[in-house]
């Protein structure tokens, strides 16, 4: 378990389902993510005892420290070991436990996490753009924004805009220009066409 100042990280336990199923069934709040479906039990429950099976993914429960109840939880998938990238989202359940720094806590644990246990040098992720709350917390972060995928969505009878960031390890970059500022600049490199 990974512990902060208020929350936790840890495992999903099968008891956490029915708050799981719950929050896929949260119509206003699938229209920050995506289009509602209603959820089906069978398959929201397979996915989740299946989780662990996948190892380009890793999911932790976000909990109040000291507390059981799930509030939350945080994905991270596509982690590519020769990229060393992943995409990330976080989803703080219930309306009453959003806004008082839980899903900024989780996104900063998970960043760490992210650096020392996955050896992840970028990590990235989508946001609606109508998500204001969300990209507030992600930019004051650090990530940047990166692009737009427009008119990506279609959720409420309009189509929405998502919104592309980015954040890499700020040692890693250095590291980076460090050996490209002592490179060799003797080298000149001369384009030949093809053929």
């Amino acid at each position: 378990m990974i512990t902060g100042a208020s929350i936790t990280l840890g495992p999903i336990f099968p008891a956490d389902f029915p708050a799981l199923l719950r929050w896929q069934d949260d119509f206003e709040a699938a229209s920050q993510n995506h289009s509602y479906r209603p959820p089906v039990w069978k398959n929201e429950e397979e996915f989740w005892f299946n989780v662990g099976k996948d190892p380009s993914r890793v999911y932790f429960a976000v909990r109040k420290v000291r507390e059981q109840a799930i509030i939350g939880y945080v994905q991270i998938w596509n982690i590519e070991a020769v990229h060393r990238s992943a995409i990330i989202g976080i989803r703080i359940g219930d309306e009453a436990n959003r806004g008082r720094g839980y899903g900024m806590e989780a996104l900063r644990l998970t960043v760490k996490y992210c650096w020392n246990q996955l050896n992840i040098t970028r990590i990235s992720l989508c946001a609606l753009e109508t998500n204001h709350r969300a990209i507030r917390v992600y930019a004051a972060n650090g990530f940047e924004k990166e692009g737009v995928l427009r008119r990506a969505l279609f959720i409420e009878g309009k189509w929405t805009d998502l919104i592309l960031m980015s954040l890499l390890h700020p040692s890693r970059v250095q590291e980076e220009k460090a050996l490209l500022g002592t490179a060799n600049t003797d080298v000149t490199l001369t384009a030949r066409p093809f053929g």
